[in-house]
C-alpha cells in the first residue's frame, strides 16, 4: 500500500483520481486545493489531511519526507488548473514523490525538458494520464491497423464535441494562457491517440479558430485526419441525446469506444503503479502538436 496525495482535489476530474487510489489498493493520506468544497474526502477516508494553501501542503509532505518511512508520500497526483501542472509536478519531484499528473500534462513542450533533468537529479518520474491508449476497444484497434500493409494510408474523421455553458469561458479553462485552449484543454488525449494509432504528425493546418470551436487537418505517417472540437453545444449531431458527442471514423467506418471511459483512469493508475506508464516521452508528441496548432494561423 502506497502513500497518495492529490493537488486540485476540489476539481472536476479528482473524483477519478480518488477512485483510483482506492481501487488500487493504495492509500490517501493528503490533499490541497484552494475551493475548501472537498466534502468528497469523507468517502474514502475520515484521516486525510486538507490544506487550502499549497505552502502549508509543501510542509506537510516535507515534514513527513524527513519522518518515519511509513508515513512519507510517495506518489502525488497532480489535477490542477493546467498552467499549475509544472509547478505541481515540481513540488512533488522536490518532495521525494512520483507524479501521476492529469493531461496535458504541461502546456509549453519546453517544460518537459526541464521536468526530464529534475527527474534525473530526483531519482523520482513523472507520469500522466493518457487514458485513451488502456481502452480496449482501441487497443485491439491498433493491433488490426498495425497488422495492414506497409504504406497503406488511412483517411481518418475525428469530431468531439462536448457542451460547455458560459462559466467555461469565464474560468481558467477560457483563458489560452492558462488552459492552453481548447486543442490542449480538450483535445489532447485525442491527438494522443491518433499519434498512437497512425504515426507522428508531419503537416498539420488550421481551417477554424474561434474561443469555442477549433478544425483542421493533420497529416501523420499512415493518415490523413479531418478534426473538429468544439464545446458549444449547437455543434451536436440533431438525434443527439447526450451533451457529449465523439465520433472517429476510419475509411468511412465508426470507430465504437463510446463506452468504458469511467474505468480508464483506474487502469492507468494500475499500469502505472506496476511500472507500464506513461512517462514524458510519451507525452512529447501530443503537447508539441497542440503548441504547434496554438500557434497556426487559420488557412485560407
Amino acid at each position: 500500500m502506497k502513500n497518495f496525495a492529490v493537488i486540485g482535489v476540489a476539481g472536476y476530474i479528482a473524483p477519478r483520481h480518488l477512485n483510483a487510489i482506492q481501487e488500487t489498493g493504495n492509500r490517501l493520506v493528503a490533499a490541497v486545493d484552494p475551493n475548501d468544497s472537498v466534502g468528497i474526502l469523507d468517502r474514502y477516508s475520515y484521516e486525510v489531511r486538507y490544506f487550502r494553501e499549497i505552502e502549508r501542503f509543501d510542509r506537510h509532505v516535507d515534514k513527513l519526507r524527513r519522518g518515519r518511512e511509513a508515513d512519507r508520500i510517495g506518489w502525488i497526483a497532480v489535477c490542477s488548473p493546467n498552467y499549475l501542472h509544472d509547478a505541481h509536478i515540481r513540488l512533488a519531484l522536490r518532495n521525494g514523490a512520483d507524479v501521476l499528473c492529469e493531461k496535458p500534462i504541461v502546456i509549453n513542450p519546453w517544460n518537459l525538458d526541464a521536468l526530464q533533468q529534475l527527474e534525473i537529479e530526483t531519482g523520482r518520474r513523472v507520469f500522466t494520464v493518457l487514458q485513451l491508449r488502456v481502452h480496449p476497444h482501441l487497443i485491439a484497434l491498433r493491433q488490426r491497423l498495425q497488422a495492414r500493409p506497409a504504406g497503406r494510408r488511412a483517411r481518418v474523421s475525428l469530431t468531439y464535441v462536448t457542451s460547455r455553458g458560459p462559466w467555461y469561458h469565464m474560468s481558467w479553462k477560457g483563458s489560452e494562457e492558462k488552459s492552453g485552449g481548447i486543442g490542449t484543454n480538450i483535445g489532447v488525449h485525442f491527438f494522443d491517440l491518433l499519434i498512437w494509432l497512425f504515426g507522428k504528425p508531419t503537416r498539420c493546418s488550421v481551417s477554424v479558430k474561434e474561443p469555442a470551436r477549433l478544425a483542421g487537418e493533420l497529416e501523420l505517417e499512415r493518415a490523413d485526419v479531418e478534426w473538429f472540437l468544439s464545446t458549444n453545444r449547437a455543434d451536436l449531431p440533431a438525434a443527439a441525446t447526450k451533451p457529449t458527442h465523439r465520433l472517429i471514423t476510419i475509411d468511412g467506418e465508426p470507430v465504437e469506444f463510446s463506452e468504458g471511459f469511467t474505468d480508464l483512469h483506474t487502469e492507468v493508475y494500475r499500469r502505472t503503479l506496476a511500472g507500464d506508464g506513461f512517462g514524458l516521452d510519451e507525452a512529447r508528441p501530443s503537447i508539441e502538436l497542440v503548441t504547434t496548432i496554438r500557434s497556426l494561423p487559420v488557412s485560407a
